[in-house]
């Protein structure tokens, strides 16, 4: 099966429709190195369209149509190494975010660190620090025992 796709943009593109969309273009710049693709102003000047690269794919995002509930996404950033999960989470703090988990190093061989933008997005800024076989990992969560 062949897919038609604009450049740039992989099989399946994350979106999200959230309040704060500008807000949220904007922290991706600066957390992440994002750049703008392309933006469409509605009324009033919300954001009724906007897509934004970081690295090699899209997001695209905008305010909630009126009547619509919001529809935040949850996305992992995978960046080069452990010092660059602590540096992007830093960038990510004093670009506005919340922090929802501190960096560390995880279970299943990843170094992770989580926070959440204007829009109620949650991005979890990781990378792997120990490559795991899936039997490892499934010892590792059952020595932890249930929460």
């Amino acid at each position: 099966m062949s897919f038609q796709r604009p450049d740039g943009h992989h099989v399946l593109t994350p979106g999200a429709s959230v309040p704060n969309a500008a807000e949220v273009i904007q922290f991706i710049e600066r957390a992440f190195g994002g750049a703008l693709v392309e933006r469409y102003d509605g009324p009033g000047g919300s954001v009724a369209h906007a897509e934004v690269k970081i690295g090699d794919s899209v997001v695209m995002l905008g305010e909630p149509m009126p009547g619509d509930q919001p529809m935040p996404a949850v996305l992992s950033f995978h960046v080069d190494d452990a010092d660059a999960v602590d540096a992007t989470y830093q960038r990510a703090l004093e670009a506005g975010a919340k922090s929802l988990a501190a960096p560390a190093n995880q279970f299943y061989g990843y170094r992770s660190a989580t926070v959440s933008d204007a829009g109620g997005n949650r991005w979890t800024i990781c990378t792997v620090v120990e490559q795991l076989l899936p039997d490892e990992i499934q010892k590792r969560m059952a020595a932890m025992g249930d929460p």
